[in-house]
């Protein structure tokens, strides 16, 4: 019988957890005996007895785990921030892992998972097609960063969001301004309509204009090129003149904004420079900028990846732990998501990896002492013809 283990998380500030009860009775009627690390949901508020009341078995003895699990779920599996790296090692030979690896940042670590003959399944790589839909752990996360976002950056402003009418005369909604309108930012005009905002949006494709509109967003044009889309349904990589004629757009419409949030990102790259310093100092003072692209290297050139700081009177935030602030529902979400991925995985109670799905073999990261994923290999490559160059 396949022993499925869910890891406690030991990533700095993540507060969520790989399976929550709910999907438990959906693995173990799939032939799998289901072990929770003591105190692995605690965090994300789910009790022990839930998860046995659900079929699962709380073991406290790590070393036990690690020997008795086939294939191990984790949120954050980060490896030398979250201690993993310790922990490959008395993994037994073979060992399935599960989770998000951010693979594109942490590429030694990818290096050294696909040495020790491990298979790991990055949950950032799920294909954005319709079979995937319920395993695509990256959208669900970017709603709920979009959605906290709005929230951080209603509570950091010294202002209402609504229009209201009151004793003293009526004040005026603030005004909102989202960058990258893909699933982070729909979520985030959604909230800032919801809190009685006025929205702006901008993004390079066309596409998205009128999903934007149907929000009730206003959204800012900008001459683009049917380019601007991957074929995966991800923004581009542009080039330098595109993203300074991008920067001028959004510099028109930046120092009226009291809340800047920025989800700009491009799949496998540092996410694009589109604020910078002169345009932040051109803002209002006491505005906030939400930076949901900081782990990437923030759409703000003042951004500081997991702090708050202050510059020019403007407050920035480099958020890189939103979705753990909202744990409970986010490993919900999660837990879903990861659970679709192992149904398709197990079949007749043993992990069959069928090379031949395109799920599978586009989300799996490292299999066979290899990097499997092309896009991974890309990122390797470029690297190695980088270095080369500077000898």
């Amino acid at each position: 019988m396949v022993k499925v283990v869910v890891l406690k998380e030991t990533a700095e500030g993540e507060h969520r957890v790989a399976i929550v009860p709910e999907s438990v009775p959906r693995l173990v009627k799939c032939g799998v005996e289901m072990l929770i690390q003591e105190r692995a949901g605690a965090a994300a508020g789910f009790r022990q007895e839930a998860y046995e009341k659900a079929g699962a078995t709380i073991v406290s003895d790590y070393d036990h785990l690690i020997a008795e699990g086939d294939l191990f779920l984790k949120v954050n599996c980060v490896c030398l921030q979250d201690g993993m790296m310790q922990i490959v090692d008395p993994f037994p030979p073979q060992s399935i892992i599960v989770g998000f690896f951010n693979p594109f940042k942490n590429i030694q670590n990818v290096k050294e998972l696909a040495a020790k003959n491990m298979t790991c399944f990055s949950m950032e790589l799920v294909p954005r097609i319709s079979r995937a839909q319920r395993m695509d752990a990256l959208s669900a996360m970017s709603s709920a960063a979009g959605y906290k976002a709005v929230l951080v950056g209603a509570s950091s402003l010294n202002k209402f969001f609504p229009l209201m009418m009151t004793a003293a005369g009526t004040i005026s909604p603030s005004k909102i301004l989202i960058i990258g309108a893909g699933v982070a930012g729909l979520q985030a005009i959604a909230t800032a309509r919801r809190l009685g905002a006025q929205v702006k949006a901008f993004d390079t494709r066309p596409v998205v204009k009128e999903q934007v509109e149907s929000l009730g967003a206003e959204f800012i044009e900008l001459e683009i090129s049917d380019g601007a889309e991957t074929a995966g349904g991800y923004a581009a990589e542009m080039s330098e003149d595109f993203y300074r004629h991008e920067q001028a757009v959004i510099a028109e419409h930046i120092e009226d904004a009291d809340v800047v949030v920025t989800t700009a990102q491009i799949f496998g790259k540092r996410a694009p420079l589109l604020i910078t310093s002169e345009m932040v100092e051109s803002m209002r003072p006491g505005a906030v900028i939400v930076d949901i692209a900081a782990e990437n290297g923030g759409n703000c050139e003042l951004t500081v990846p997991g702090q708050t700081v202050d510059r020019h009177g403007i407050i920035i935030h480099g958020a890189t732990d939103l979705p753990s602030s909202l744990s409970y529902h986010t490993s919900e979400m999660f837990s879903r998501n990861v659970t679709a991925l192992i149904v398709e995985m197990i079949k007749d109670g043993e992990i069959t990896i069928d090379m031949n799905d395109e799920v599978m073999a586009t989300t799996l990261l490292t299999h066979g002492g290899k990097i499997v994923n092309s896009h991974v290999q890309e990122l390797l490559d470029w690297k190695k013809e980088q270095e080369g160059n500077t000898l």
